[in-house]
């Protein structure tokens, strides 16, 4: 004997999980952290697209020979090309103020009732005034 410390070996099966149990509980994990970044990002996608799409209206419906129905059609041009579905657009051009509704409907990983994205825009109008 050389010491007071008695002798231990190692078993190679006793430190804990193994690694196709570790697997099976990491990878679910990873996949949803995986689809709520893919869901995230789409969502946020719809939303600023949306938001361009309300202020281009604006834009095009507040200028002096724009109209209610040139900033919707520019609204509903925006959003579909950006791959946005169920297009709702109110241009609401009035003596002092244009103001314009979009509602889209974005295209989700997981249908969780998330997919609906609503924004408005609003802006002066623009009147031709004699010098």
């Amino acid at each position: 004997m050389h010491g007071s410390r008695p002798c231990r070996r190692r078993r190679t099966g006793e430190r804990g999980f193994s690694s196709s149990t570790q697997l099976a509980v990491v990878f679910p994990l990873l996949l949803l952290l995986t689809l709520g970044i893919l869901q995230a990002g789409l969502w946020l996608h719809a939303r600023n697209v949306a938001q361009r799409a309300a202020t281009a209206a604006v834009d095009v419906a507040r200028g002096s020979y724009g109209t209610a129905g040139e900033g919707e059609q520019r609204a509903r041009d925006l959003a579909s090309a950006a791959g946005l579905t169920d297009v709702v657009v109110h241009v609401d051009r009035g003596p002092q103020r244009v103001t314009a509704d979009v509602s889209v409907t974005a295209t989700l990983v997981l249908d969780l009732g998330l997919g609906t994205v609503e924004e408005t825009a609003s802006g002066p109008r623009e009147r031709v005034s004699t010098p």
